[in-house]
């Protein structure tokens, strides 16, 4: 059988796009004292691989707030001013490549359809990557507020991205660049091809264990054409 062509790439944020000093797990800690007034909140709260929603539904049974709406809406207002500020005052950067892999990626002669997924809520995810100037190079996606399940949130991308493109793509015709083995369950989750990157916390060895497509140390160890075809 012929291997279909890559017609969308979906890149995780946090530990493949961007290092953010922290400015996430940060805020969240700021957002909930300015919001119910308790310090130092999000102690002994596992930040790393989870969707945003599902660390705040987490926090809010920790401390007894109401699931409300309401509650949410006055979190995450909140945590959008923090995570605005504390990334003006923090120290962060790009992932190593990131900028060269994209522009590989948008100079092939079928340049596939560059989108995120994300654990990230959307307008936090736009914080992020407005910030180092990214933004704009993704046009669709899925994020934390889509969904609390990473899996989930991958066919939210998945179809978001057929729409776009105008017919449902089957799961070889989707790439999905994550730094830890949750984007590598992502992608299976959508049988898409998965291109792991050890530019977060888990080194190439642990990725490999998982049985991505590709397991690197950094984006520039490969070519997107290879990818791609």
């Amino acid at each position: 059988m012929t291997q279909l062509m890559v017609r969308l790439v979906l890149f995780d944020i946090d530990g493949t796009l961007l290092h953010t000093g922290g400015a996430g797990r940060k805020a969240f800690r700021h957002a909930f004292g300015t919001a119910f007034g308790v310090s130092n909140g999000t102690e002994g709260i596992e930040f790393a691989g989870r969707t945003d929603t599902s660390i705040v539904r987490e926090l809010f049974l920790k401390h007894s707030v109401d699931h409300s709406n309401e509650n949410l809406h006055r979190f995450f207002d909140t945590y959008y001013f923090w995570l605005d500020h504390i990334l003006h005052n923090s120290e962060g950067n790009e992932c190593p490549f990131v900028r060269e892999f994209i522009h590989s990626l948008k100079s092939l002669p079928n340049p596939p359809t560059l989108g995120l997924l994300t654990g990230n809520v959307r307008l936090g995810a736009e914080i992020k990557l407005r910030h180092y100037g990214l933004w704009e190079e993704f046009c669709t996606g899925g994020f934390g507020d889509d969904h609390e399940n990473r899996g989930e949130i991958a066919k939210v991308a998945r179809s978001r991205g057929s729409e776009m493109l105008g017919h449902r793509l089957a799961g070889d015709e989707i790439l999905v660049i994550g730094d830890t083995p949750l984007d590598v369950a992502c992608a299976r989750a959508i049988s898409a091809r998965c291109l792991a990157v050890a530019t977060g916390h888990s080194p190439v060895t642990e990725l490999e264990s998982h049985s991505p497509t590709w397991a690197v140390r950094d984006l520039s160890c490969i070519e997107a054409r290879e990818v791609c075809s």
